[in-house]
């Protein structure tokens, strides 16, 4: 799909001025939003597809951290995600110009709320929020794990710290509090696409949970599904 090609230097120009400062991207964010919007857009392409390893590849860093970044940019409407399979993703890449303002972030989607008549935080419905929208809603996933892997329970620092489907998207998982977990780096990138429960049998045949690990570990897993383990929510 051909498009116009854009002013480079313009685009540069509002990635660092306006859009990284506005959605608050980390470094890995940036280069990975910056990489696709390279080989994309600048090209006159509107979409693109590519493979996370290839991503990584190309940006010099390992396949969890980009993949998470991936999603993050895709939540946050810099991505718009229009297929996603083992043999890798199709996006659009919005340009700065492009992305609404109330995806910019939390802080602003509350504001736009607030200016319409209804707070953001009293309007969340709990069950069909996007726990990957905004800032708040992604640490009240970290926030119910307790600072611990919800896969091998380790402590994690904020550093290593992401989201992960256990049932993966390109399953038709979704962006529930149900579906998603505090995750280490190292698991989200060995679990990949692998279903949540054989991924946690693999940990237990490697040392890495025992035996009463392994079967809290499996009800957890159902607990989640069902709905028993709702992420604390800041008051209206």
């Amino acid at each position: 799909m051909k498009n116009k090609k854009p002013n480079a230097e313009l685009i540069w120009k509002q990635l660092e001025d306006q859009l990284v400062p506005r959605l608050r991207l980390s470094l890995i964010e940036r280069t990975v939003y910056a990489h696709l919007l390279r080989h994309s857009r600048l090209e006159g392409q509107l979409r693109l597809r590519f493979s996370i390893r290839w991503l990584a590849r190309n940006i010099r860093l390992s396949p969890g951290p980009v993949r998470e970044a991936v999603r993050r940019l895709v939540a946050q409407s810099a991505l718009r995600l229009v297929q996603r399979s083992k043999a890798g993703h199709v996006v659009e890449v919005r340009l700065p110009e492009e992305i609404r303002p109330e995806k910019l972030n939390g802080i602003e989607s509350r504001a736009a709320a607030r200016e319409d008549g209804a707070g953001a935080d009293a309007a969340i419905n709990i069950e069909a929020a996007d726990f990957l929208q905004n800032t708040t809603l992604r640490k009240a996933i970290h926030a119910r794990e307790r600072g611990q892997c919800f896969y091998w329970m380790r402590r994690t620092s904020t550093a290593v710290q992401c989201l992960d489907h256990v049932v993966p998207l390109a399953r038709l998982g979704s962006n529930s509090y149900r579906n998603l977990v505090s995750s280490c780096i190292e698991c989200n990138s060995q679990k990949g696409e692998k279903a949540a429960d054989d991924f946690l049998r693999r940990l237990y045949r490697e040392g890495h949970l025992n035996a009463n690990e392994l079967a809290g570990r499996l009800r957890a897993l159902d607990a989640l599904a069902s709905g028993k383990l709702r992420p604390p929510l800041p008051p209206a």
